[in-house]
C-alpha cells in the first residue's frame, strides 16, 4: 500500500565534494516530502509502512579521483531494525520497480529489467553502492561505503530502502535485498 506521508525522507542530499582536489566536482540533490504516486510532483515515495512517517534520510557522496564514498544517515525509521539500501539507476515512480536495478559501475550484461543482476561478479559492494544500516532504539542509523570507482556523467538516479536487513552475497542471490519500502529520486 502506498501511503502519503510527510516528511519521510524529507531531507536527502547527495553531494560530490572533495576539498582542495582540482579534479573534483560538486553536485547536490534533494528530495521532498513523501507523497502518493500520481499526486503532486514528488521525489520521495513510500510503498510500505515499514518506512514510517516522520523519518528522514540523508545521503552524501564524496567523489575522489578513483573512488566514491557514500554515507547514509537515517532518523525516525523503525527502531532496532536493519535495512538494506542501494543507489539505483532510474528515478522513483508509482512502484518501487520503477527505480530500476542497482547502479553498477560495470553493468552485468546478462541482467534485464525483469531479472536484475545476482551474479557476484557484478552484484557486489565493490561494483554497487550497498548501504546496509542498523537503527538504534530511536530509529537512527548510519552506513558508509567506499567504492573503487569515481562517478562520471553516468550516476545513480535514486535511493531505494529495501525490506531485508542485509544485502545477500551468495551466488544466485548476490545483491538481493527484498521488497522496496521507499524511494527518493536524486535530482542534481
Amino acid at each position: 500500500m502506498i501511503r502519503r506521508i510527510a516528511p519521510f525522507l524529507a531531507l536527502i542530499a547527495a553531494a560530490l565534494v572533495v576539498a582542495g582536489c582540482s579534479s573534483s566536482e560538486v553536485r547536490r540533490a534533494s528530495g521532498g516530502a513523501l507523497t502518493a504516486p500520481g499526486g503532486a510532483a514528488s521525489t520521495a515515495l513510500t510503498y510500505n509502512a515499514a518506512a514510517p512517517a516522520g523519518a528522514n534520510v540523508t545521503v552524501e557522496t564524496v567523489r575522489a579521483e578513483d573512488s566514491t564514498a557514500a554515507t547514509l544517515t537515517a532518523q525516525g525509521l523503525l527502531p532496532d531494525r536493519g535495512y538494506a539500501a542501494h543507489l539505483h539507476t532510474r528515478p522513483c515512480g508509482p512502484t518501487g520497480n520503477d527505480a530500476g536495478p542497482h547502479f553498477q559501475n560495470r553493468v552485468d550484461p546478462a541482467a534485464t529489467p525483469e531479472k536484475p543482476s545476482s551474479d557476484p561478479a557484478y552484484a557486489n559492494p565493490q561494483n554497487e553502492f550497498w548501504l546496509d544500516l542498523r537503527t538504534d532504539a530511536s530509529g537512527a542509523g548510519t552506513a558508509t561505503t567506499t567504492v573503487p570507482f569515481a562517478l562520471t556523467d553516468r550516476a545513480p538516479a535514486s535511493l531505494i530502502v529495501h525490506e531485508k536487513e542485509m544485502t545477500a552475497i551468495a551466488p544466485g542471490q548476490a545483491g538481493t535485498a527484498g521488497g522496496r519500502l521507499a524511494c527518493v529520486t536524486l535530482t542534481p
